[in-house]
């Protein structure tokens, strides 16, 4: 479990529209909240990321999706449900749900139910998902510690709004991207 204070920080920081870094199963990520334009905007303008792009949104478990998944049937709930060996990310149909910054130019919205504790412990004390990129400058590497964090982006205050320490998840690369309909994998 966390610091109760680094955590209460950390959901403070998402409420009010910040952008936070926090640990994954494999890099760090940068985060916020879905739904917050202003805080997708900052988020992408610190990674440098085309906004086409989209990004992924990591959950604690499927109820934290089912706005996104509404309309989808039950074979394809199930399957995204189904516990992974490795974190996967499933590009799904967009419900109209998403906001256009998270979808970029995709009729697709990516989802992850994470096995790592602290981002399942954050997004259940935030209430929903969260925006899970990796953080870095566009066309970077991937931070891998909160001191790279800090180097990329200072201390928290200054670019992040809030750091999140912890330890990675143990996985050597970041999730596989497979498509929910066809079953694809575009990022192994």
């Amino acid at each position: 479990m966390i610091q109760d204070t680094a955590l209460a920080t950390a959901v403070a920081a998402l409420r009010a529209g910040g952008v936070i870094a926090y640990p994954t199963e494999a890099v760090w990520g940068l985060g916020c909240d879905p739904d917050d334009a202003e805080a997708l905007i900052r988020l992408l303008a610190l990674k440098r990321r085309d906004p086409a792009k989209g990004v992924i949104l990591v959950a604690a478990d499927i109820d934290q999706l089912a706005p996104w998944l509404e309309g989808l049937d039950a074979e394809r709930r199930a399957t995204l449900s189904t516990p992974c060996d490795t974190p996967t990310t499933w590009l799904v149909p967009d419900n109209g749900r998403a906001l256009a910054l998270v979808r970029g130019e995709h009729d697709r919205v990516a989802l992850r139910i994470s096995t790592h504790p602290l981002v399942v412990e954050l997004c259940r004390a935030f209430g929903g998902p969260i925006v899970s990129t990796s953080a870095n400058r566009a066309g970077e590497p991937s931070a891998m510690s909160a001191e790279e964090i800090r180097a990329i982006f200072g201390q928290a205050g200054e670019e992040l709004d809030a750091v999140l320490d912890g330890p990675l998840g143990g996985h050597d690369r970041p999730s596989t991207i497979r498509d929910l309909v066809t079953g694809r994998v575009l990022r192994d």
